[in-house]
């Protein structure tokens, strides 16, 4: 067994053991990307914006059996193993492409789909129903009040039937113990607008995602060109594995 071989099957070896930890790490990508999405859905009209993180979790499922089909194909050497390794991470690696651009598709979008649908949901704040529960959580967590600003609460039906010329509690610094809303106290108030730091958010949970498959996708690039010369070189020294069996 020359050196070529051998450095192959170390790094296969190394890659299938490294299937079982990309799994992992796509697996929380995905469920993070979801449960930040979850948080702020009310906002996103276009479901279809989970669609990279669906990708991603798949992905992983597939990867933790992908990983001893590896191990099994390279211990065995077996040439129908190692092809069926190498149509596997060829799969993975069109669906970890497509995931990507996908990713950078709906990064693009967010701006326009925040924007499209956040003026309703603060139109529909009325301090009891679900989408003021959403409201509030989203000021609260992003220290942030109105869609562009704090005075587009003095367009809605709720800031006019309060008369009292006050934004919601939320709107509130964090520090401001004795906040009341009053908008003549503009020091005691969040005064940024919702849309552009949430924005920025989901802006940021994409790129992370976009970067982390971009990674994966170049190591199975180095696998597959590993199995690449592994096959080539039993071809050509007739070199037979030691192993036969179902993968033989």
């Amino acid at each position: 067994m020359d050196c070529g071989v051998i450095t192959s099957k170390t790094v296969l070896l190394l890659l299938s053991l490294a299937f079982w930890a990309a799994a992992a790490g796509l697996s929380y990508v995905g469920a993070y990307v979801i449960n930040t999405y979850k948080s702020y859905d009310n906002f996103l009209q276009d479901k279809y914006a989970l669609l990279p993180a669906v990708i991603i979790i798949c992905v992983a499922v597939v990867m933790f059996i992908i990983g001893l089909i590896g191990c099994c194909a390279t211990f065995r050497e077996s040439r129908v193993g190692l092809g069926v390794f190498l149509a596997i991470i060829l799969i993975i690696f069109i669906a970890e492409v497509s995931a990507f651009v996908l990713g950078f598709v709906y990064r693009e979008k967010v701006k326009t789909d925040v924007q499209g649908t956040m003026h309703s949901v603060f139109e529909k704040y009325d301090g009891k129903n679900s989408e003021s529960a959403v409201v509030d959580y989203l000021q609260e967590q992003l220290h942030c009040c109105g869609v562009k600003n704090y005075s587009d609460w003095t367009t809605t039906q709720w800031f006019n039937s309060t008369g009292n010329n006050s934004v919601p509690l939320s709107c509130c610094r964090q520090d401001m113990k004795n906040c009341t809303g009053h908008l003549d106290q503009l020091q005691e108030l969040n005064t940024r607008g919702c849309a552009e730091e949430l924005e920025s958010g989901l802006q940021s949970v994409i790129s992370y995602a976009m970067l982390v498959i971009l990674g994966f996708a170049i190591v199975k690039f180095f696998g597959m060109l590993s199995v690449c010369v592994l096959t080539c070189k039993r071809e050509d020294s007739g070199y037979q594995p030691l192993y036969s069996g179902v993968f033989a």
